[in-house]
């Protein structure tokens, strides 16, 4: 009788495949349950549903990256990059990493994203261009956050600590990719 490690071997994936989507299933389910408990959650069923569509392009594309690559530097390279890009994302929707969510400066970081789709295209997926590309990124990343609190803001009088804080840890995992990709090249 086979066990759940070799039926999922048998089929092509692996242990990996269930922690990856287990993980993002768990991730999904947290809000329903924290809903349950505290009014201070309060999902829609279209935040669920924009949630569930982030998750499943994060787990498929590191998927993808897991079968087409066997170097582990270039996995993880991948991943950080995944994982910067759904943080941009995330918080933007949500909170928005300069002001609130409607503060058009935040359109800027999507800016950032642009400029790591349009550089990792461009170094056909090759190790080296795509470190170049991830650090191209992480420094879009502060340069839209450098042209964002020099601008007019929606709260005029707060200090940007709090989103300098929340714009290094959506570039850490751009550097860390960055770093993972020249490695592996």
């Amino acid at each position: 009788m086979a066990t759940d490690g070799h039926m999922i071997k048998a089929t092509g994936g692996n242990r990996w495949t269930m922690f990856i989507w287990g993980g993002a299933t768990l991730l999904l389910s947290l809000p329903f349950f924290a809903m349950r408990f505290t009014s201070e959650v309060n999902w829609t069923a279209s935040d669920f549903v924009v949630m569930g569509i982030m998750l499943c392009v994060v787990c498929g594309a590191i998927e993808l990256a897991v079968r087409f690559s066997g170097n582990w530097a270039y996995r993880g390279g991948v991943a950080a990059a995944i994982l910067g890009a759904f943080l941009i994302t995330w918080v933007n929707l949500a909170v928005g990493i300069v002001g609130s969510e409607d503060n058009p400066a935040n359109l800027l970081f999507f800016a950032a994203l642009i400029v790591g789709t349009a550089g990792t295209v461009g170094a056909r997926f090759k190790a080296r261009g795509m470190s170049l590309a991830m650090l191209a990124t992480a420094v879009s990343v502060a340069l839209a956050f450098a042209i964002a609190v020099m601008g007019a803001t929606d709260e005029p009088n707060v200090p940007h600590m709090r989103e300098l804080v929340g714009t290094l840890v959506v570039a850490g995992p751009l550097l860390l990719s960055a770093w993972l990709f020249r490695r592996a090249a």
